[in-house]
């Protein structure tokens, strides 16, 4: 059985940056499941110019025109967070299957509000958790589904910002900006515990959370403007699963010289590490060990990883797609949902509204 592609339309596509010109079309451009259909940009013009370069078929100049356009199936959102509800919003409602990136909404509010809607309108539905897709995580997830650690009764995550550091580049000021969704806890923290429950295959019942603030600055790459740090750049947490297993985690701003990324998983017959020298299991470069009874730790290959030279940022966004092309075909829900964004954004509420309290997720 074979199907149509799926005909793509993303809102906002600049020819020369963004997220939407340097992840996704690279990774849709090498899949036969998708078409790249319709792209919007503000500036007629700059749409036009995308298009010319990138191979879409159509340009238009407003998300009206895009979710209402008769070749697009499928609306991508890759524009910045305090924009997605109402552009999320638009395309459910035109009866269009939707791809938000991370995070949904700017609060759990919103994001239910989206999520609803979509049940509402019957539409498929996939938020930008592309860690989830990515071959080390899943095979994690195979290992101990199948018992390789036996019970697991802990894990501890050591993780980098990479940005909220000493420097930041011009492109990136607006995670500063505490109203724009962007921060240490929304994006790399929320991607890592999203990646760990899934590869634990359980939730998160209760958490504490602490969260502060240890650079009162922060330097400008381009211009060396010194500017005020106003979002933590240090999360304390610890976190008990249904399963029972217990979660700690420390995240810290910008990039250490010691350990970026340390992800250990005890369990009652043996154990996993996950490692990697840049700073979270968004980015990559993870390198796999484990051990069981009477073993030294010892290096585990992981099927399908990437090549050394591959990118790997638009490897998980293409392994992203992929799912959601075979669930499309075969009616399966390998790929996160917007349920998936729900219980990601209550768990980051509840580890807002914290303080150093357990609360429940």
């Amino acid at each position: 059985m074979t199907q149509a592609p799926i005909r793509v339309g993303i809102i906002g596509v600049h020819p020369d940056r963004g997220w939407a010109s340097t992840a996704h079309v690279p990774a849709l451009q090498e899949l036969p499941q998708f078409r790249l259909s319709v792209l919007s940009h503000s500036r007629i013009e700059v749409a036009q110019a995308a298009a010319q370069k990138f191979g879409f078929d159509h340009a238009v100049s407003s998300t009206e025109e895009l979710v209402n356009h008769p070749d697009v199936d499928l609306v991508v959102v890759t524009v910045r967070v305090p924009e997605h509800l109402q552009l999320v919003t638009a395309a459910l409602e035109a009866g269009k299957s939707v791809f938000s990136e991370w995070p949904l909404g700017m609060n759990l509010r919103d994001a239910q509000a989206m999520n609803e809607l979509a049940v509402a309108r019957g539409v498929s539905t996939m938020i930008g958790l592309q860690t989830r897709a990515n071959p080390a995580i899943r095979h994690i997830r195979t290992l101990v589904g199948d018992g390789y650690v036996g019970e697991v009764l802990s894990a501890s995550v050591i993780g980098s910002g990479i940005t909220w550091g000493e420097e930041i580049e011009e492109a990136f000021r607006y995670t500063l900006d505490p109203s724009k969704g962007a921060s240490m806890l929304h994006v790399p923290f929320a991607h890592t515990m999203d990646a760990l429950v899934f590869a634990l295959g359980s939730e998160f019942l209760s958490v504490s959370g602490t969260l502060a603030t240890r650079r009162p600055t922060i330097r400008m790459v381009e211009s060396r403007e010194v500017v005020p740090l106003t979002v933590a750049d240090q999360i304390a947490f610890n976190g008990r699963l249904a399963s029972g297993s217990l979660v700690t985690s420390h995240f810290r701003g910008g990039l250490t010289r010691a350990t970026n990324f340390h992800l250990e998983i005890n369990g009652s017959k043996g154990d996993l590490l996950l490692t990697s020298p840049i700073g979270y299991v968004g980015v990559g470069g993870f390198n796999l060990s484990g051990a069981q009874a009477g073993e030294n730790l010892h290096p585990i290959p992981v099927p399908g990883d990437f090549r050394p030279d591959e990118n790997v940022l638009i490897g998980n966004v293409k392994k992203l797609y992929e799912l959601f092309a075979s669930d499309k075909l075969s009616g399966t829900r390998q790929s996160p949902t917007f349920e998936s964004a729900v219980n990601l954004h209550r768990l980051i509420n509840a580890v807002e509204q914290s303080g150093g309290v357990w609360r429940d997720v």
